[in-house]
């Protein structure tokens, strides 16, 4: 029978894993992801879960050492955030690369300099080209579920990719919400244990793995690669639907908010979808046809998706947490516009960077965006089709 507690997000993702019954857990605290190791740690001590916990000097250790145990055929899970996930930047490659089903919790941090501990995407949003399943959770349920999924994913034998759960650092990993729990025989009844690869590495059957790649080689492995995190989406799914019908929570790569007859919408991920979705109320209080397009999957990137959701919108107001210093707005509003770009009648798209370093993304913020975005329907000329919000010009 559900049960309805309140937690921690945090550890919320701590839950999860444990009810997955890893194996074996390598991880190094780092504001603020910390409380999630933390919890599993206690987990481990106090029996609740029959794991191995490595301590390492380091995130590059934390993630070298899951490489290794997932190769093992173990369950591996780790936790990071911001500049500990740029030192894993190396090895991020090396467990896509290799195709090691290792799930890794994300609490997105602003990337320095200057030193900040609050949360943006500019840390995943870094790291979007490693080749990893990347989802973004908005709150403790979303976490709970998506780290259940991502293990029976990212171990199904057709997909074999590492899956990133990312969450906003503070905003969501420091809260605490209610949570729709499931026990250990119901996880266990969705979630199998890993079955073990013929080709994992062991002491009796030596294997070589990373040896060098001539470029002889190297072009068709990248595309056996990206053929795979492509492909991985019609598994997403099917497992997103057997959870559904499982316990009556059901997910998509997009969740639409009274979309119903909206010619404006935004379009963002993460722990401010709720703040989007109180601006919509807001504004279709006043007669406004606005609604909201929340993202759940980054990679694999849902093309087909998005063109069937904006078919009849006019505009999309797609909403950053992450720059792309030099380049064109940020990384989300780019991709988006490219995806589009083939369209002949296309809606017209804008990119708004908000909550950098963590800065408070307001109610008034998107009512803001918003009413940018219909003047420039309007007609209104603007010099860039993107927009940096919350600056101070003084």
């Amino acid at each position: 029978m559900a049960r309805r507690i309140a937690i921690e997000c945090s550890h919320a993702a701590s839950l999860a894993v444990k009810l997955a019954r890893v194996d074996v857990i390598a991880a190094y605290p780092i504001t603020p992801q910390t409380h999630i190791v933390e919890k599993l740690s206690e987990y481990i001590a106090n029996g609740e879960l029959d794991a191995e916990y490595i301590n390492v000097e380091s995130e590059h250790s934390a993630l070298s050492a899951c490489i290794g145990a997932s190769a093992t055929g173990a369950r591996v899970f780790t936790a990071t955030a911001g500049q500990g996930l740029a030192l894993m930047h190396e090895m991020l490659f090396i467990a896509a690369g290799n195709r090691l089903p290792i799930v890794m919790a994300v609490a997105n941090r602003s990337l320095s300099p200057n030193l900040s501990i609050w949360g943006d995407q500019s840390d995943t949003m870094a790291s979007r080209d490693c080749g990893w399943i990347t989802f973004y959770a908005e709150n403790a349920q979303e976490i709970f579920d998506l780290i259940i999924q991502a293990f029976k994913i990212a171990e199904d034998e057709k997909v074999m990719l590492p899956v990133m759960v990312c969450f906003d650092g503070f905003y969501v990993t420091h809260v605490i919400e209610p949570l729709i729990t499931l026990n250990q025989e119901e996880v266990d009844k969705f979630l199998p244990p890993r079955k073990i690869p013929k080709y994992a590495l062991h002491p009796d059957h030596p294997t070589t793995w990373g040896p060098i790649g001539l470029p002889e080689i190297q072009t068709e492995l990248r595309k056996q690669h990206d053929h795979a995190l492509r492909n991985s989406k019609f598994v997403i799914k099917d497992v997103w639907r057997e959870f559904g019908e499982m316990f009556g929570r059901w997910y998509d790569v997009f969740e639409p908010y009274r979309m119903e007859d909206a010619d404006i919408a935004f379009l963002l991920m993460g722990g401010s979808c709720g703040t989007a979705k109180a601006a919509v109320d807001k504004l279709r209080e006043k007669g406004e046809k606005v609604g909201l397009l929340k993202l759940r999957m980054f990679r694999p990137f849902p093309f087909e998706e998005l063109l069937n959701f904006t078919k009849e919108i006019k505009a999309l107001a797609v909403v950053d947490k992450a720059i792309s210093i030099g380049g064109v707005g940020g990384p989300l509003f780019s991709e988006i516009r490219s995806a589009l770009y083939s369209l002949e009648d296309k809606p017209k798209v804008l990119g708004f960077v908000a909550g950098i370093g963590g800065r408070d993304v307001t109610i008034n913020d998107f009512i803001g965006i918003y009413e940018k975005t219909k003047k420039v329907l309007a007609g209104e000329k603007i010099e860039n089709d993107f927009m940096f919000l919350q600056v101070r010009e003084e």
